[in-house]
């Protein structure tokens, strides 16, 4: 059978989710982050998408996109496809580096929107992070929550 279609329109607001095969680690250190962020913000600007949030875990991630000029689609391929293939030459491992096709959910109502911005600070709190005074840094570090603002990660 087929994979269904994503829905997908200039404008449209996406929570994009992927997750390392067998939940494995997909960032193992600051350095993959950093190429993770550039690839995502070099792709952002070219792809003129813009992301309203992210959340680098150690075996996922989640984007706040909002379709611009190039389809969600394009933007995930190029981006998941880049990353796996730098991060699979730097740790001298090769095959598949995500699970499965990447999540796509549809932001249509206020209140997911207001949960979705919450969720990161949730995740890190509940699962990745042992001690509390640790939250506070790994928040910072790996959950940039921007609306209207800018940074050198962000298109818009």
């Amino acid at each position: 059978m087929p994979r269904q279609t994503r829905i997908d329109a200039p404008g449209a607001l996406h929570h994009i989710i992927a997750r390392g095969i067998e939940r494995k680690r997909i960032f193992t250190d600051g350095v993959d982050r950093d190429n993770f962020l550039n690839r995502l913000g070099n792709i952002l600007t070219e792809t003129q998408t813009a992301c309203f949030s992210w959340a680098l875990l150690p075996n996922h991630f989640h984007l706040l996109l909002r379709t611009g000029t190039t389809s969600i689609s394009t933007v995930m391929r190029r981006l998941l496809t880049g990353y796996a293939v730098s991060y699979n030459f730097r740790h001298r491992r090769h095959g598949h580096l995500f699970q499965n096709r990447y999540k796509s959910i549809l932001c249509q109502e206020d209140s997911y929107l207001l949960e979705l911005v919450r969720y990161p600070f949730k995740s890190l709190k509940s699962r990745h992070c042992e001690r509390s005074k640790g939250i506070k840094q790994l928040s910072l570090l790996w959950t940039q929550l921007h609306f209207g603002k800018k940074d050198k990660y962000m298109a818009r």
